[in-house]
C-alpha cells in the first residue's frame, strides 16, 4: 500500500485512491458527534447558500457549520462538537458547510473511496481505509481554512499513517503535542465565545467512536454516513 500524506486544499485536489480528509478542529469531530447522536446522514456542501437551499427544499432539516469560525446567521448550529454533544438528532439529515473540512471533501474529486476523518474516529477510519483494498491511500490534513497547516490535522495524518502501517501509534503523545501547540490558545480566548474549551476535550478524545464517516455521492450530493467496522 502506497500512503500519500498531503495538506490543505491542494493536497485534497491531488489525492487519489482511498482518501481521508482530516479536520480535527472542528468540522469532522462535530460531524462524528452528530452522527453518534442519531443524525442519519450529513450532506456536505461548500457554501452557505447551498445549505440554505437544501434545507428550504426539504432535503435536510439542520444547517450546521461556520464561516470564519462563527455560525452563520440562519444556521441551526455552529461548528462546535460541544454545542451538539447534548442534541438528539433523531434520524435527521444535517447539511454541513465549513471553511476547511467540507471544502476538502468537495475538492477530493479523485478519490475512489472517501472519508471525513478526525481523531475521534481515527482507528475506525484506518481500518476502513485498509479494508477497501486500495493500492493507494491519501491522508489530507486540511489545516486552517485549507490554506495554513495546523498541528492537530498534521498529527492526525501521521497517527493514521502509523495505524495503516501496522504500528499502534501513541494517542497520548499526539494529544500532548496538540495541547502544547499554538492552536489551543484561541479556545481559551474570552473574545471568541464560539470556541469552547470543551471542543478541545472532545476533539482530543481519540477513538471516542468506533465508526468511520464514509462519504459517497448520492443523487449528485456528497453524503457522509457512519460506517461501522
Amino acid at each position: 500500500m502506497e500512503i500519500f500524506v498531503g495538506s490543505l486544499l491542494e493536497g485534497a485536489r491531488q489525492a487519489t485512491g482511498a482518501v481521508a480528509v482530516i479536520d480535527v478542529f472542528r468540522a469532522f469531530t462535530t460531524a462524528a458527534v452528530a452522527l453518534a447522536n442519531g443524525a442519519s446522514r450529513i450532506v456536505i456542501v461548500s457554501t452557505i447558500e447551498e445549505a440554505f437551499a437544501l434545507r428550504e427544499s426539504g432535503l435536510g432539516q439542520v444547517c450546521m457549520g461556520e464561516v470564519g469560525g462563527r455560525k452563520p446567521d440562519g444556521f441551526d448550529f455552529g461548528n462546535s462538537p460541544f454545542e451538539v454533544s447534548g442534541v438528539d438528532f433523531g434520524g435527521k439529515t444535517i447539511i454541513q458547510r465549513t471553511s476547511a473540512g467540507t471544502q476538502g471533501i468537495v475538492a477530493a474529486g479523485g478519490a475512489d473511496r472517501l472519508y471525513a476523518a478526525s481523531l475521534v474516529t481515527a482507528k475506525a477510519t484506518a481500518r476502513a481505509l485498509a479494508a477497501g483494498g486500495s493500492e493507494r491511500v491519501a491522508l489530507v490534513a486540511m489545516g486552517d481554512s485549507g490554506v495554513a497547516r495546523t498541528d492537530e490535522d498534521e498529527l492526525c495524518a501521521l497517527h493514521l499513517r502509523n495505524l495503516l502501517e501496522g504500528r499502534p501509534g501513541d494517542p497520548a503523545a499526539v494529544r500532548r503535542l496538540i495541547l502544547a501547540g499554538g492552536e489551543i490558545a484561541r479556545f481559551n480566548d474570552p473574545g471568541r465565545p464560539h470556541l469552547h474549551r470543551q471542543d478541545v476535550e472532545i476533539a482530543l478524545d481519540i477513538d471516542r467512536y468506533d465508526f468511520a464517516i464514509r462519504v459517497r455521492t448520492e443523487d449528485g450530493r456528497l453524503v457522509g454516513r457512519a460506517e461501522a467496522p
